[in-house]
């Protein structure tokens, strides 16, 4: 089981903006892939939207009712008629509120579910994409697809995917009831539609550039605050507080000027359906006021219009805000569907195998053959150019070289983060492109050169690779790792909270809990990067010795900083510029001219005075 975080030298990292462009408008297609997430709620929308024509439906009696009762009952004096239709309006309400209320709920409830579902999926996904995808990406990007965009997802269902039925139902039966009651007042009453078709028109292209915007502005100003405060500690070193300042304000400042940009937009054309609201109703009143005047219209048809036109520019209001909404819905769902569609770049195949168990049951043997392996994380660009090299059981190989000449490749190779370009990695003589990655990792350790643990307890993070192994295996395993005596002194000893990134602990003690976690799964392989390079010199001698306990009887492929390590390997094989140059055993190689004589005089000579 692959132990520890992985630190990678591989290519730099980009923000991608993941669905400009094109994103902003409502994309049809974006909108039908995302129903999928919908359909196993169909129930509740389908309860949601019975009980929202319910809603509607009795919007539309209760001015109808109104009129009644003051064109009949009213008009003719009838007490029973009053109490009759009167209760009518009464029950009329309070089923209106009552389905109202009820289909709010379902709705919110049906949005959260999808919302809850959508997450998951996506961590799931983010959780099955390579490493390559994370030295690609910030990390605050990807944040701000998981949270942001999914809730502009689901504000859509909330807010407005079920609503647009009720108000078209709304406006079409007010349209139709008005109609019906007088033909000339509602045509008086709908003359500044035309108006209101233009507005939206105008709105609507503005908003299509601006609601865009705000989607990409959010997504970059998250990226920024996750790295600023991933490298604070870089910050504060270097006194950039300043100038890492003036960049997070410029992207702030994008940020807020997108939002206001949008919300203008808004604050603009509401006022302006208020208004034509506003004239309508002066319509009715001036006009339906001639007419009662001149017995043309009863004042119970003038009342229930005056109520139907309030009625009816509600919902047209809401319609213009669901398009935003829409707008927005559409634009983040391109995001997400555009993050869910990433695949791998390293998958297994359909019959992929599982590497075999000795006779011991205690794991592979761990023969290692690199054979002419080309790899690049960039086309065109290579990193490793035809390395060649054999690993036999138990034994410890040091790769040695300057900064950047592919030792970190070489791991992320061997642990199948990445797959080479040309050539072949064989485990046992098997292909580690026909083996099962999760089958591969369970015989697998890895120790970074930066330690990575996780939020939870030491305990927690001690059996992270074995969550089934027992508090006596975690504490065995801290003692054959050297952490026993650090943890047994802390208030809590194995229980003891770990701080977000490790903040409570040192940078060897996140290194030996690292170290405690890899030996507790026993792994037939061991990856070190550098495991010793971030220490003091008595830390160092600590994480030797847990490192010579946890090399025991395993292959072993340590990427060499210190002079300790590189003395106790089996083989040293030298790099340069991705290639091997050199190779032999630490004697062999510090007695001849070479590349590795010039560091061990450059760094380890230098390395023993200091120590001596």
């Amino acid at each position: 089981m692959i132990g520890g975080a992985v630190s990678h030298g591989g290519p730099g990292r980009m923000i991608h903006s993941m669905g400009g462009g094109e994103a902003g408008k409502i994309n049809g297609r974006v909108l039908m892939r995302l129903s999928v997430f919908v359909r196993p709620y169909w129930k509740l929308l389908t309860a949601a939207g019975i009980l929202m024509l319910v809603s509607s439906g009795a919007g539309l009696l209760v001015p109808y009712l109104t009129k009644v009762i003051i064109d009949g009952d009213i008009t003719a004096k009838s007490s029973g008629g009053l109490l009759r239709d009167g209760l009518l309006l009464a029950v009329a309400m309070i089923v209106g509120f009552i389905a109202s209320a009820r289909q709010g709920y379902l709705l919110s409830r049906a949005g959260q579910l999808v919302l809850n579902s959508l997450r998951n999926r996506l961590f799931d996904h983010l959780q099955r994409l390579s490493v390559a995808y994370n030295d690609g990406h910030i990390v605050g990007v990807t944040i701000s697809r998981v949270i942001n965009d999914v809730a502009v997802i689901n504000n859509l269902l909330s807010g407005g995917l079920l609503s647009i039925v009720g108000d078209t139902v709304t406006i079409v039966g007010t349209v139709v009831v008005m109609v019906a009651m007088d033909p000339r007042l509602a045509l008086l009453t709908f003359s500044v539609i035309p108006f209101m078709v233009l507005a939206t028109f105008l709105f609507s292209r503005k908003a299509r550039t601006a609601f865009r915007a705000t989607r990409e502005k959010i997504g970059e100003v998250v990226g920024e605050l996750a790295e600023n405060i991933g490298g604070i500690r870089e910050i504060q070193a270097f006194s950039q507080e300043d100038h890492t300042q003036r960049r997070f304000d410029t992207s702030n400042r994008e940020n807020r000027d997108a939002n206001v940009s949008a919300m203008t937009l808004s604050f603009v054309f509401m006022p302006t359906v208020d208004l034509l609201g506003i004239v309508s109703t002066g319509i009715v009143l001036l006009a339906g006021g001639f007419m009662v005047a001149r017995g043309h219209l009863t004042i119970g048809v003038m009342v229930a219009f005056m109520t139907y036109v309030s009625r009816f520019f509600m919902p047209i209001r809401d319609l213009s805000q669901f398009y935003t909404t829409l707008q927005s819905a559409s634009a983040g769902g391109a995001r997400v569907l555009e993050l869910l569609d990433t695949l791998p770049t390293v998958t297994d195949i359909p019959d992929a195998v599982h590497l075999p168990r000795t006779a011991g049951g205690k794991g592979i043997r761990g023969r290692i053959h690199i054979d002419h392996v080309t790899f690049s994380y960039v086309p065109g660009r290579e990193v490793l150019h035809d390395i060649s090299l054999k690993i036999e059981p138990g034994a410890t190989v040091a790769l040695v070289g300057p900064t950047g000449a592919g030792k970190t490749s070489i791991s992320n190779l061997l642990c199948r983060f990445y797959e080479p370009q040309a050539g072949s990695i064989l485990i046992d003589g098997v292909d580690l492109h026909a083996v099962a990655s999760e089958s591969l990792h369970a015989h697998m350790g890895y120790v970074p050169q930066t330690p990575y643990v996780f939020s939870g307890t030491i305990s927690d993070n001690i059996r992270f690779g074995r969550p089934e192994a027992t508090d006596a295996e975690v504490r065995a395993a801290a003692e054959a790792a050297e952490a026993a005596e650090f943890i047994n002194r802390l208030p809590e000893g194995y229980n003891t909270l770990i701080a977000e990134g490790g903040a409570n602990l040192s940078t060897g003690q996140r290194q030996l809990i690292c170290i405690a976690r890899a030996i507790l799964v026993d792994p037939s392989i061991i990856i070190l990067d550098e495991a010793t390079s971030s220490v003091d010199t008595l830390t160092e001698a600590l994480i030797q010795r847990a490192l010579s306990r946890l090399l025991e009887a395993r292959t072993a492929v340590v990427i060499a900083h210190r002079l300790s390590t590189v003395r106790n390997a089996d083989r040293i094989f030298v790099i340069d510029r991705g290639m091997i140059v050199d190779e032999g055993t630490h004697e062999e190689l510090s007695s001849r001219e070479g590349l590795y004589r010039t560091l061990y005089e450059r760094q380890f000579v230098t390395e023993d005075d200091l120590e001596s």
